[in-house]
């Protein structure tokens, strides 16, 4: 039987009252930076995007403890005392929900720790794309995203080396943890955390809770469909990649997000386009999301990169004059979010 110490059972009891209560799924405000206990050995952490960082979560089992989102380097030090206070474990496993620098950059970090980098296969697929100067080729993201910070400079990339191509399943017969990949999303290589005994899903960037979706990666249309797999799930609690946990509407919410977005764009961005003509599309689209309060959260400076996507998807065109989807992969590669904060 898993064997809780009395340090993690301390810091579990806050959460296990609102469990009782049927208060775990919504916190009353964001606590950007702090320790979130949702279940007895199961925490959330919100990163601090002033400083690029992703959320984080980790699963104390009864022999090593599991984390959920490697994250920047800089990130993955500042949880890891955090980790270490709560309790003595070893810290095994650190899954990548997908390849960008703010959910895979730290795998250095968590290997120097004990900890094996896990994620599914479309992982090392996509940094065999993207991460060109590890693999052989030209300097890639990683060397863009060293130029401009000093905890990725200081590191090195280091792929994930456990891979699954569907799921993998951690279960000591107490705390149980599916990792799903359940088709593209934000990457071609997402997967979610699900722990179906808890109803908590733990949805990376595939789903996020706030102005933060980057679709540079991914494609909109079928990420619209993995997000339908994942309301399968029917989960009480879901803790995005970026932005405060929430209910498990925030899946439904962000399926709406883009499907909103799509349909706007389709039917206000329709044949030829001019600049002047995109830029009174841009303003039209923004106005309709915004009006629409089950997605209204979701628009943000992203908004004109998501559309130029979305008509590239959708058109198989380029928008005249655009270069929005250039200027947020920059970004992203950097500091995802940063100057969101």
């Amino acid at each position: 039987m898993c064997q809780l110490s009395r340090r993690e059972v301390l810091a579990s009891a806050a959460a296990l009252s609102a469990l009782l209560e049927g208060e775990t799924a919504q916190p009353a405000h964001a606590e950007i930076g702090k320790v979130d206990p949702i279940a007895p050995g199961v925490y959330f952490h919100e990163g601090d995007l002033s400083k690029g960082h992703c959320n984080n979560g980790w699963v104390i089992f009864e022999d090593y403890v599991l984390v959920i989102d490697a994250n920047f380097p800089s990130g993955a030090k500042e949880i890891i005392p955090k980790i270490r206070a709560l309790t003595p474990k070893p810290i095994r496993f650190a899954f990548d929900t997908h390849h960008h620098g703010d959910h895979a950059y730290a795998n250095q970090v968590w290997v120097e720790e004990g900890a094996v980098p896990v994620a599914h296969t479309g992982v090392v697929e996509e940094m065999k794309k993207y991460e060109t100067g590890y693999y052989g080729g030209k300097p890639g993201r990683w060397e863009e995203a060293a130029a401009g910070r000093p905890d990725v400079a200081a590191s090195k990339l280091k792929p994930p080396s456990l891979l699954f191509p569907r799921e993998l399943i951690f279960d000591d017969g107490k705390q149980r943890v599916e990792l799903l990949h359940l088709g593209v999303a934000h990457t071609h290589g997402d997967a979610f955390a699900w722990m179906p005994k808890l109803g908590i899903l733990f949805g990376g960037d595939a789903c996020v809770n706030g102005p933060y979706n980057f679709v540079g990666d991914g494609d909109t249309g079928k990420w619209i469909g993995t997000l339908a797999e994942a309301k399968k799930l029917k989960a009480s609690t879901l803790c995005p990649g970026h932005g405060p946990r929430g209910t498990g509407t925030i899946v439904e919410d962000q399926q709406a997000y883009f499907r909103s977005l799509r349909s706007a764009v389709g039917s206000i961005l329709r044949g030829e386009q001019t600049e002047e003509s995109v830029k009174e599309a841009v303003a039209k689209i923004e106005a309709a999301l915004k009006a629409n309060k089950q997605v209204s959260r979701y628009v943000g400076d992203f908004l004109p990169a998501q559309i130029e996507k979305v008509y590239l998807e959708t058109s198989g065109k380029a928008l005249p004059g655009k270069r929005a989807m250039q200027q947020a992969r920059h970004h992203h590669a950097i500091d995802h979010g940063k100057r969101l904060a």
